[in-house]
């Protein structure tokens, strides 16, 4: 299939990876749209035929047009490309906030789908949580999952606000990840390791922990009641968790994540 790039920062260029490493297009199918040489010096790979910095006829040809901007530069964009789309395209968003109705309108296609990554995408065990117009048939819906599947896995909603949520969950989520390793680091250090060591340590318990949990059919709460013998050192650290009401101030951050996704798709 042809592919058309708009954007080629982070996203774009992992899409672009993704897909030329799983086969799902060649460099000779896939075209780039981009603004600067920075993003051109990203993927070499790429013959200089098929790189473009203004939008132009060529966009015709492609048969999915991933559209990788920030969301704030969409509507200075929307009106420079929508000449050149046409109706039996299909436009994959993964703009933060911008509906899928916007995107319809603004780009004067019915087929459009709405996705949201995170950035551990990048090495291929990303998770993105999709939707779309009611426009693609199953066949196009199959192709699309399978090119989101190249950086990850993925889910698709019907629900289309289920997007902003996916955006506060999963899109930041590694953010808060980071955040709390972060922070277990530094108490390392102060309880005596090395940055080192205390980097070892965390980064080696946050792998095991997770693959744990992939590998039964135990909830975190089960799980959790396994490490924390009662009075024991891991309760002692929830008692402080709970008087610090950390639960609570990661839920009120998810939350306010999600209304700055909605925020962004009301610009």
């Amino acid at each position: 299939m042809n592919i058309l790039i708009i954007g080629a920062g982070n996203m774009g260029t992992t899409y672009a990876r993704s897909l030329l490493a799983s086969h799902f297009a060649t460099t000779s199918e896939m075209t780039l749209l981009i603004r600067s040489q920075a993003s051109r010096e990203r993927l070499p790979e790429i013959p200089d035929a098929n790189v473009f910095r203004q939008a132009g006829t060529f966009m015709e040809a492609a048969d999915i047009v991933i559209v990788s901007v920030k969301p704030q530069d969409f509507a200075a964009m929307a009106p420079v490309i929508r000449p050149f789309l046409h109706p039996s395209q299909i436009v994959l968003s993964i703009m933060a906030g911008v509906s899928l109705q916007t995107l319809k309108e603004a780009l004067a296609v019915p087929k459009v789908v709405r996705a949201m990554p995170n950035l551990p995408s990048q090495i291929g065990m990303g998770m993105t949580v999709f939707s779309c117009s009611p426009d693609l048939d199953r066949k196009e819906l199959f192709i699309i999952q399978n090119l989101l599947n190249t950086t990850g896995k993925s889910l698709y909603v019907e629900n289309e606000k289920l997007i902003d949520s996916a955006t506060a969950v999963s899109g930041s989520g590694p953010a808060y990840v980071y955040y709390f390793m972060n922070a277990m680091i530094q108490a390392g250090v102060e309880l005596g390791f090395t940055p080192a060591q205390a980097e070892l340590l965390v980064n080696q318990t946050f792998m095991g922990s997770v693959h744990l949990q992939n590998r039964n059919n135990l909830s975190c709460e089960d799980l959790m009641k396994r490490v924390a013998s009662k009075g024991g050192t891991t309760e002692a650290a929830f008692q402080v968790f709970n008087q610090k009401d950390l639960g609570s101030g990661i839920m009120e951050g998810l939350h306010g994540a999600y209304r700055r996704s909605l925020e962004l798709g009301n610009k």
